[in-house]
């Protein structure tokens, strides 16, 4: 974690071409399904938030990207992300496999409905 990083930019190119371009989809694919979220650095990684309240996060790792959609995001996909790595309120998926953005972009509608139900 390189706590120099204050933007989502520098730090996907702080990662090799490669998996910049996946890290890059990851983002496009939490923006465009929440694009009303804030975008910052948190815990040295991409984070974004919705009316302040957490969303979801992700990070590049040596042979994986980290998502985290707090617990909530993965208990209500447990079936979808059971062949995937999993640890307290993460999953990871593998580099040398292919990146389930479409699941990534369902994950993020939930949270975004999620928040914003508990805002009424």
């Amino acid at each position: 974690m390189n706590a120099d990083i204050s933007s989502v930019e520098e730090y996907i190119a702080s990662f090799p071409e490669e998996v910049q371009v996946l890290l890059q989809e990851v983002r496009s694919t939490i923006q465009q399904h929440a694009p009303a979220a804030v975008e910052s650095i948190s815990y040295g990684m991409p984070a974004y938030k919705l009316h302040g309240k957490p969303l979801v996060y992700f990070g590049g790792f040596k042979k994986h990207i980290g998502f985290y959609a707090t617990p909530t995001g993965h208990s209500e996909f447990e079936t979808e992300l059971s062949s995937y790595k999993q640890g307290k309120g993460s999953v990871q998926f593998a580099l040398d496999q292919p990146i389930p953005f479409a699941l990534i972009g369902r994950i993020v509608d939930f949270r975004v409905m999620e928040t914003l139900k508990k805002l009424k």
